[in-house]
């Protein structure tokens, strides 16, 4: 795999999108305000406006469950699903890195050991998002109606995974690390802002893909920019090599 300008772009929008998301999300939960209902609308909008900011550059996951669950699917290679969950967890916690630089201090964790109420709660959240996901994937959308599919169906997913009443709503692995949810060290949060939200979307997905696509939008072929942006430049390449040929038998006449 070639890494071009492009397909660095692709990377670099999972970081801020994610990163974008993790610190939109600290800034309202941690604020005055900082109840469900308000960081999922804050959320949701986050996700509408990186959405539709990257959407066209990387297909703008900004979730390591969605794109673990479209790997699944065969909607995105295995390198590139591998990038990109690093490049959404390092974004997650620089955001954390810029938020308590900004606020002047830290927090401690704020996630638990394994509670099955939070798993089931972050799943269905997740399974939700998915769903929208498994839609935005198979059907032609415009970049602007996929950011607001997506931006509610966020929304909507945080406000579920909140009904336990005793977790955080974050339905996204890489937000929740941000958050200080869970920690790669330890048990803290492993089998629930991890597991959750990564059980649910493989099923939101998949399920998607077998019940309410149709067959030709459940092959294998990959719906991530960074695939498209190889395809385009051979494509590109091609079209250069006959313009040059056409030049070419112009000049002998």
């Amino acid at each position: 795999m070639v890494i071009g300008r492009k397909q660095v772009a692709t990377f670099v929008a999972e970081f801020l999108g994610v990163g974008l998301l993790t610190l939109t999300y600290l800034s309202v939960q941690r604020s005055t305000i900082g109840i469900a209902y308000f960081v999922a609308i804050a959320a949701g909008v986050a996700v509408a406006a990186t959405a539709y900011f990257f959407g066209d550059v990387s297909g703008a996951h900004m979730n390591p469950a969605i794109t673990l669950a479209l790997w699944t699917a065969r909607k995105v290679g295995t390198v590139t699903a591998a990038l990109y969950l690093v490049f959404q967890v390092l974004g997650a916690w620089t955001a954390y890195g810029v938020y308590h630089y900004l606020v002047g201090n830290g927090f401690q964790p704020i996630g638990g050991h394994y509670s099955a109420h939070v798993l089931v709660a972050e799943a269905l959240g997740a399974f939700v998002f998915a769903m929208a996901w498994g839609a935005a994937s198979v059907r032609k959308m415009e970049n602007g109606n996929r950011a607001f599919l997506l931006g509610g169906a966020y929304a909507l997913a945080i406000i579920l995974a909140a009904v336990s009443g005793v977790g955080f709503g974050v339905a996204n692995p890489a937000v929740a690390l941000g958050i200080r949810a869970w920690a790669f060290a330890g048990s803290m949060g492993w089998g629930t802002y991890v597991a959750g939200p990564v059980l649910g979307a493989l099923i939101g997905v998949n399920l998607y893909m077998l019940l309410f696509a149709d067959s030709k939008s459940t092959g294998s072929g990959k719906m991530v920019a960074a695939e498209a942006v190889t395809t385009s430049s051979a494509s590109s390449r091609a079209t250069r090599g006959k313009k040059k040929s056409s030049t070419a038998k112009k000049t002998r006449r």
